[in-house]
């Protein structure tokens, strides 16, 4: 009896001994967590990348970049600036990098060759809204590019003028005889440049093509009744402020400020509200190059104002866009890994307002962090 009890010990010495044994050469799995890091990413935390430009997609890069730090421990500090403003700050290097909806202009591209990378990122519909009291709540004006068009230029000066009548029959005795308030941008805005291509391209004559920009004299201020907005923020706390007042946002500041959103006549004659549908079928016709070297000042003519049924017709995309080359390695590791992180991962979190782009975007953020070098 006590050689069977003193062998059973034996047995399980032997046991707990192996088990430690195994257990110091085979590592222990590593409990699950949202943080997963290398070596390489976890030598990263406390970095800060600085960006600059487009009040358009501030909203998103906001929610991207608290996931990002959470995951990574990297900050991305973005200030919502404008997308004139933006590229210049790019362009003079002053941030890490820089985000402008319309792309470099051809010929500010032509003139680094292949130094800049510009992905169009992420795309949102910019909005008509508007502040008419007498309207029913379950309501959404009607209007067209020339009703916008005759608007702006101050042609068109109270909302129930005959033309904006015409397009709301359903509620044409209650349009008052109030003054129309036109606001716009008064910064240099990317914005502003998606919005009167549209003008000009849905109009039928009535916006001229040197009224397109992201700065421009505005016609309907030298009637007094344009007013200027800084920023999205600023456009939208105008409307708001302003009673009988039309503007043009982003979409997810009107979400977020719950303003009234007019439904805008499409290039197939109907009128539509931005939705997840009417949004993806205008990106069905985006013409997007196939490196983010390449020039794509030809993007915002292929999605405002694009064919289709049920296409939105005022969507335009906000682009990224960063040096090649990098002269600190630890900026070029971390902007390699936000923009594979985006592309892998950032658009599982799109905030209302906007719309992921196609996959061949997505494959263009991974084409870009492959392209950025150090020197």
């Amino acid at each position: 009896m006590n050689r069977q009890l003193t062998l059973i010990t034996i047995a399980l010495i032997a046991v707990v001994v192996g088990g430690v044994l195994i257990s110091q050469i085979i590592p222990r799995t590593a409990p699950s967590s949202t943080t997963t890091e290398t070596p390489a990413t976890s030598e990263l935390r406390g970095l800060i990348l600085q960006g600059a430009g487009a009040t358009f997609p501030y909203p998103q890069i906001s929610e991207w970049a608290r996931r990002f730090q959470e995951k990574y421990g990297i900050q991305v500090v973005y200030q919502s600036v404008g997308s004139g403003a933006g590229q210049s700050m790019f362009l003079q290097k002053a941030v890490d990098f820089g985000c402008s909806d319309p792309p470099l202009s051809r010929d500010k591209w032509s003139q680094h060759g292949e130094s800049v990378i510009q992905v169009p990122w992420l795309f949102g519909p910019v909005v008509i809204v508007y502040n008419i009291p007498e309207l029913p709540a379950n309501y959404s004006l009607k209007l067209d590019g020339v009703a916008i068009a005759r608007i702006y230029k101050g042609e068109i000066a109270y909302w129930n003028d005959p033309y904006i009548k015409e397009l709301n029959p359903e509620v044409a005795d209650k349009l008052p005889n109030k003054e129309i308030i036109a606001v716009h941008r008064s910064d240099s805005s990317g914005t502003t440049e998606i919005f009167t291509t549209f003008l000009y391209k849905s109009s039928s004559g009535e916006w001229p093509r040197e009224l397109v920009g992201k700065s421009i004299n505005w016609p309907v201020d030298t009637t007094g009744r344009g007013v200027g907005g800084k920023g999205n923020e600023g456009v939208t706390s105008a409307v708001i402020q302003t009673r009988y007042s039309i503007g043009y946002v982003e979409w997810s500041y009107a979400i977020k400020n719950n303003l009234r959103v007019a439904s805008i006549k499409n290039a197939a004659g109907n009128f539509v509200l931005p939705t997840s549908e009417t949004l993806q079928e205008a990106l069905k016709n985006v013409n997007i190059p196939p490196s983010p070297l390449e020039d794509f000042s030809g993007i915002l003519e292929s999605v405002i104002y694009a064919p289709g049924e049920k296409s939105y017709p005022i969507l335009g995309p906000s682009h990224i866009l960063i040096w090649r080359v990098q002269y600190d390695p630890n900026k070029a590791e971390g902007l390699k890994l936000f923009l594979k992180w985006v592309a892998e991962e950032g658009y599982n979190y799109i905030v209302e307002g906007y719309v992921a782009p196609p996959e061949n975007v997505k494959q263009l953020l991974v084409k870009a962090a492959e392209l950025i070098t150090t020197r």
